[in-house]
């Protein structure tokens, strides 16, 4: 099974593109971040977006596994933080940590929600396709 995805990028101007896909409705700029020579601040870079497709492949993940396995939530959010660091003298996203929150209805709901959520962390296609070390920090919350 094969699915090829389209990402077309244009250069505007200085450290800035825009970033769009044939297949979708909306663009988005994309710059160098503030921290190398000429970055911009408040856009998106491709830092966040590759932290931002982790995160976003673990919400999905979750979503498809939590409806197979039944298992009944209120609410799923997850903060996620990708670390950029000199790897032998390259620069490389070595880390990303994880930290989904998912709220249940009541205690008997959160050891399902807490093996659902370890499921897709390590079904996650996209951590799956990247070096980058893992971080998993999940936490289940009952609905009050």
């Amino acid at each position: 099974m094969e699915h090829l995805y389209e990402v077309d990028l244009n250069w505007v101007k200085d450290r800035a593109g825009v970033l769009y896909s044939p297949d979708l409705n909306d663009e988005m700029t994309v710059v160098t971040p503030p921290q190398f020579p000429g970055g911009i601040a408040g856009l998106w870079s491709p830092e966040h977006l590759f932290t931002a497709a982790i995160n976003s492949c673990l919400m999905t993940t979750f979503l498809a596994i939590a409806e197979k396995s039944g298992l009944v939530f209120h609410a799923f959010s997850s903060r996620a933080f990708g670390k950029l660091d000199d790897s032998g003298g390259k620069l490389l996203m070595t880390q990303v940590t994880l930290k989904p929150v998912v709220v249940v209805e009541n205690d008997a709901d959160v050891e399902k929600a807490r093996r659902v959520l370890h499921k897709s962390e390590s079904a996650c296609l996209i951590s799956n396709s990247v070096r980058s070390e893992i971080v998993f920090e999940p936490e289940i919350r009952v609905k009050t």
